[in-house]
């Protein structure tokens, strides 16, 4: 049996402010999307979630610093950041300021993205570059698990 435990905080994007984060947890429980990153094994506490505080983020400062307070040892940006229309701007600035500030690796994405975001992204062109494949490639599960996440 895998003794690994590590601790997580997930931060989502604002304007998703009222989500009450059950696709993301789903996606924690079942190891899918971003988390299939764990062993099924593994154990994994989430010891915080919080939003961006809206851009240009002003939590960002702030929230990684508790979490990892707590023992997270890993900052998962919901998927929210990247499904949104826009995608977050902000993402990257984000992700390089708690690597460096917290020293804290971080994750874009958890749960799957769903596949009427994949569809509608798909058509507007957003993810067709190198850097947005990428950024995706966490997320993007195969066509049965999208549907079951839209």
């Amino acid at each position: 049996m895998n003794t690994k435990k590590t601790k997580i905080g997930i931060i989502i994007c604002d304007r998703y402010h009222t989500c009450a984060g059950g696709k993301c947890f789903r996606a924690l429980q079942n190891r899918e999307g971003a988390f299939s990153i764990y062993d099924q094994d593994e154990q994994v506490e989430l010891v915080g979630y919080t939003t961006c505080d809206g851009c240009p983020g002003g939590n960002i400062e702030h929230a990684p610093e508790e979490m990892k307070k707590n023992g997270a040892e890993v900052v998962h940006f919901a998927t929210g950041f990247v499904v949104g229309y826009p995608p977050c701007p902000y993402i990257d600035h984000f992700r390089n300021f708690i690597q460096e500030k917290y020293d804290m690796k971080v994750v874009v994405g958890t749960h799957p993205i769903p596949e009427k975001y994949l569809i509608t992204h798909t058509k507007l062109g957003t993810w067709d570059t190198p850097h947005w494949q990428k950024m995706i490639e966490p997320t993007l599960a195969d066509e049965d698990t999208r549907l079951a996440y839209d």
